[in-house]
């Protein structure tokens, strides 16, 4: 990957960043070097945004090449709406207050550099506004209010490289250092990959989708097919735009950072698992039981409890019973109730946080099934066999998962035929994403559960039957879409 740092005049460029070429914004809109490049990120340094400058069209033409600029074209539009910008304000209300509060003055500025402050003490501050406006350069005011001391962000604009102050100077290239450091665009590369891809991780999950070698596998795989991978954070939410494509390995929710990952990263154009809409489809259970009643898919027994039905729903369903936490995950939020005394107990306690609440007969069975789904196509299938003296896969206790049932998986072709059957049709009303389709199967018949966005792939477990080539035919899957997007095939 090249990089390369786009100023007006290089001549009057003061520093110098090790493994990136510094080049005019003339040069860059002119030359056919520039133009003809493959796999490029630009960093637009250049005096000014406005409409039709010289530094809009930096970033117009970059997107246009397929090169990633930072900042985007949206981000430069962004920067000048002022309703967007007070969006932003009240986004960081909150660590505005914390980070600014010793402050004795009024009226505050803040330098950021390459998502930095010269200050330690605003650098929580400095990356949020990064992450909220990813430009290289910022300078935003801050004032605080006479009336109740509560600080405000007032103005947010790019900042040129020759409005650097004097005393910034040294620090500039040591942020843009720090930044750069460890990003595999600087690092020698035997042949140069053609895109990139970013895999959004969370190293503090307990119990994420994918062990760390399986992440390495997975790294692995991109660089094969021609992706340059990176494994990111949260911290990371300004970066989204450097990439060609965006790979969720953590735990997805609605209210949630990787739901704002994966919008920010659908509406700059990425390639994007798990999509928005499939998170949004998938992490809520009462949507999952109305899709799949009403296009006749086979689901247990199913009742939407809500206040007004909760005396009618034993009579229907009768004991033992499941409640359901609309958005639970990993078996948090679901419980089995053997009596009216506990169902009346649980279900005060989940209607207290939603209006409404998956109820399901109980079908006892000694595993679940897993069919996982890519593209339309079945990628692995798995009986996952209930924990040791327990009715679920995963044992939960105190608010996590303490244990889980052995795992078995087998070729997709001895599964069932339709268990795999009803698993592809529920991803049908879903997408075309990476999904877990969890089955229960009664005599033969089976019967839908959930159909996961986020599916577990761990080594040793998923893999067993494809091993490398299950993650190579994800990242296969990846490298055709992004090919199709860069060719308008792919909308």
């Amino acid at each position: 990957m090249n990089t390369l740092i786009v100023v007006n005049k290089p001549q009057q460029w003061p520093f110098d960043i090790p493994g990136a070429e510094v080049v005019s914004a003339r040069d860059y809109l002119t030359q056919p070097r520039y133009s003809s490049m493959k796999a490029t990120r630009v960093y637009n340094l250049c005096r000014s945004y406005k409409y039709q400058s010289a530094g809009y069209y930096v970033s117009l033409l970059a997107e246009a090449r397929g090169h990633k600029p930072l900042p985007s074209l949206s981000t430069i539009q962004d920067l000048k709406n002022p309703t967007i910008i007070r969006g932003a304000a009240d986004e960081l209300e909150d660590i505005c207050q914390k980070s600014l509060s010793s402050l004795h003055s009024d009226q505050f500025i803040l330098s950021v550099y390459f998502g930095k402050n010269l200050a330690k003490r605003y650098d929580r501050l400095s990356r949020q506004l990064y992450n909220q406006f990813p430009a290289p350069l910022l300078r935003a005011e801050f004032r605080r209010s006479p009336t109740d001391s509560v600080w405000t962000m007032t103005s947010v604009a790019p900042m040129a490289a020759g409005d650097i102050p004097e005393n910034h100077r040294e620090f500039v290239p040591q942020a843009a250092k720090e930044y750069f450091s460890g990003r595999k665009p600087l690092a020698p590369k035997k042949k140069a990959a053609r895109y990139s891809m970013a895999i959004l991780i969370d190293p503090t999950e307990k119990n994420p989708p994918s062990t760390q070698k399986a992440l390495q596998r997975f790294e692995r795989a991109g660089e094969q097919v021609g992706f340059e991978v990176e494994f990111i954070t949260r911290e990371d939410f300004g970066r989204i735009a450097e990439f060609d494509a965006l790979f969720i390995r953590c735990t997805t929710s609605v209210n949630h950072f990787t739901y704002r990952f994966a919008r920010k990263a659908e509406a700059e154009g990425l390639v994007v698992m798990d999509d928005p809409l499939s998170i949004l489809r998938c992490t809520n259970k009462v949507y999952l039981a109305e899709l799949m009643e009403r296009n006749k898919i086979r689901i247990p027994r199913t009742v939407l409890l809500h206040k007004d039905n909760i005396e009618s729903v034993p009579e229907e369903l009768g004991f033992p019973m499941i409640l359901k936490q609309p958005d639970s995950s990993f078996s948090l939020g679901v419980v089995k109730v053997e009596d009216i005394a506990e169902y009346r107990e649980m279900a005060s306690r989940l209607l207290g946080k939603s209006d409404l609440v998956v109820a399901q007969e109980f079908l006892p069975t000694d595993f679940d099934w897993r069919i996982g789904a890519l593209d339309g196509e079945p990628l692995y299938a798995c009986r996952y066999y209930m924990a040791r003296k327990h009715w679920q896969i995963y044992k939960v206790g105190d608010g996590a998962t303490q244990g889980c049932g052995k795992s078995e998986t087998l070729p997709v072709e001895l599964a069932p035929r339709a268990v795999v059957r009803a698993a592809l049709k529920a991803c049908e009303l879903i997408g075309k994403g990476l999904y877990g389709v969890d089955l229960k199967e009664k005599q033969g018949t089976p019967y839908l559960i959930e159909v996961n966005d986020n599916p577990s792939i761990d080594d040793g477990i998923e893999d067993q039957i494809l091993r490398e080539g299950l993650y190579r035919r994800v990242m296969a899957c990846f490298m055709k879409r992004v090919q199709q997007r860069k060719e308008g095939r792919l909308l």
